[in-house]
């Protein structure tokens, strides 16, 4: 079991914030699918913005299973504060501070993963959201800047000494974005220099990998992202490996049709049909990554407008790989 806060999880698998990905509906079907916890998309400080549809969206928790976890990212450390308060007035039981996206229009503000490069700044939001918020509050870095300040560890004391109920660690520079292998060297040693739980991040595809990552880094959880997008049973696939020592079959895709089928009407519910349908083509692409004549699905799929016709061609997709799957077994 994983702990933050008064908060005991169901395992130590965590869905990490993801942009335009970790919506409600995505949220809710990785917790189904095993993750123990999920952090929503990030939601700017700057509360003048808050009235968007797009945010306002990202406010909404009905029906969610808690701890509802919300990341906030900005560089004002009254304002962050602020977002803080509000998020916890919406719903938010644990709230948790972005300083490692990479994204150029969040770096350019001197948010996201900038800040690093402002450990006194850094200090001081830390220090105004924790004390303003009877929540617990969790941050999210990577290792440094670039790979000549590499400051991680220095951050995690800052954040241990700020009150900071728990720091995930994404194994790369800023400068790295999603290049090359994660850093899990630089997790471990920040794992060894505080007393805070640490979660790691970065490259745990499969569930093999996640036992090295456990291991190597002696993290206390995981945070998985990019592997679960078309692939959210991969937390219950890593916890039954934890677990048992062995892999699940691959999933029939027949079921992974009706999984898909059921994400998308939870989109199209979240969204409204016309948008839900703009929204769900890149979940359906992840889904089909890697099957045979995933490049023409996609470009069939991309070209559709109608919510039914969208359902119905993926239903047959899925059904056309199981009957193929079946004649190769």
């Amino acid at each position: 079991m994983f702990q933050i806060g008064p908060y005991t999880l169901q395992n130590r698998l965590i869905l990490a914030p993801m942009a335009g990905v970790t919506d409600r509906p995505f949220r809710q079907l990785c917790r189904e699918q095993g993750a123990g916890f999920a952090v929503s998309e990030m939601i700017t400080s700057d509360t003048s913005l808050h009235g968007s549809r797009k945010t306002l969206r990202r406010l909404n928790h009905r029906g969610e299973i808690g701890p509802i976890s919300v990341q906030i990212v900005g560089a004002d450390p009254l304002q962050m504060a602020r977002a803080a308060q509000i998020n916890v007035d919406q719903g938010a039981q644990i709230i948790d501070i972005n300083m490692g996206c990479p994204a150029k229009k969040v770096c350019k503000v001197a948010a996201g993963s900038a800040l690093l490069k402002d450990e006194a700044l850094v200090e001081k939001i830390l220090h105004s959201v924790v004390t303003s918020v009877a929540v617990p509050v969790t941050l999210k870095i990577r290792t440094g800047w670039d790979q000549q300040s590499r400051n991680g560890t220095r951050i995690a004391h800052i954040a241990e000494q700020s009150g900071i109920s728990a720091i995930s660690v994404h194994g790369r520079t800023r400068a790295c974005r999603f290049s090359g292998e994660a850093e899990y060297d630089s997790i471990r040693a920040i794992k060894a220099a505080v007393d805070i739980p640490v979660i790691a991040n970065g490259d745990i595809d499969s569930p093999r990998k996640a036992q090295f990552v456990l291991q190597h880094t002696g993290a206390d959880a995981l945070m998985i992202g990019r592997a679960a997008q078309g692939r959210p049973w991969i937390f219950r696939e890593i916890e039954h490996y934890l677990t048992h020592g062995s892999c699940l079959p691959e999933p029939d895709p027949l079921w992974i049709g009706e999984l898909l089928t059921s994400h998308l009407h939870e989109l199209y519910h979240l969204y409204g049909f016309e948008h839900g349908v703009l929204v769900a083509r890149k979940h359906i692409g992840w889904y089909c990554k890697g099957n045979k004549g995933d490049a023409r699905f996609r470009k069939t799929i991309n070209s559709i407008t109608s919510w039914r016709e969208q359902i119905s061609t993926v239903r047959q997709y899925f059904t056309v790989l199981g009957e193929q799957r079946d004649k190769a077994a």
